[in-house]
Formats: C-alpha cells, sequence, structure tokens
C-alpha cells in the first residue's frame, strides 16, 4: 500500500514562507512522478506542482516563481518550498501520485495565509 504523509503547514503572514514536506512509502519513489495540489473548501483540488522522477518541474500559473517543488530520493521526501505567500495561497495542500493503475493522496496540510 503506498503513504503519503504531509507536515509543515500552519499560518504564515503576506510575504512569509512555508516548506511542506510529504514523506512517502510503499512505491518505488525514485521512479515516481509526484505532485501537489491544493484544494480551498467548496472549490475542486487544483495542481500546484509537478515533479518527473528525472527533477523535471511544472507549476501553476498562480505560483510560478514563488514556489518550488524538489524530491529527496533518499529520504523518499517531496517538498514544496512556498515563498512570497498570499492570502489566496490558503488551502488544504495534498501531496499526490498515481501508481499501480490508482491515485494516491495524503491526507493533506492547512497553510494559512490571513489577509
Amino acid at each position: 500500500q503506498v503513504y503519503l504523509v504531509e507536515s509543515g503547514g500552519g499560518l504564515a503572514q503576506p510575504g512569509e514562507s512555508l516548506r511542506l514536506s510529504c514523506k512517502a512509502s510503499g512505491l518505488n519513489f525514485g521512479i515516481a512522478a509526484m505532485n501537489w495540489y491544493r484544494q480551498v473548501p467548496g472549490k475542486q483540488r487544483d495542481l500546484v506542482a509537478t515533479i518527473s522522477a528525472d527533477g523535471g518541474t511544472n507549476y501553476a500559473d498562480s505560483v510560478m516563481g514563488r514556489f518550488t517543488v524538489s524530491r529527496d530520493n533518499v529520504r523518499r521526501t517531496l517538498y514544496l518550498q512556498m515563498n512570497s505567500l498570499k492570502s489566496e495561497d490558503t488551502a488544504v495542500y495534498y501531496c499526490h501520485t498515481y501508481n499501480r493503475n490508482r491515485d494516491f493522496w495524503g491526507r493533506g496540510t492547512q497553510v494559512t495565509v490571513p489577509a
């Protein structure tokens, strides 16, 4: 079974930074594409950033230049460095991967940036 456990969320003021982590188990992490999503209550879950097995990255326009996704294959951990946070970044952030023909999600970590 694949398990994804996020951590690092919390309260940050506008302009501050947070770093999220996602510890993975139950999969060959080194060859897995990994993703960060976020969701605001009542809205769909949106893709924030992706990182391929070889380290290639993509970002949503709304976070480009502010967020950086990275991975440590030895520690089997995915990261999301979030700088210059804005109130509109407030959401639950989820770690995701697609493995064995199905989606796997963590339980999420709340990020709150007051207006």
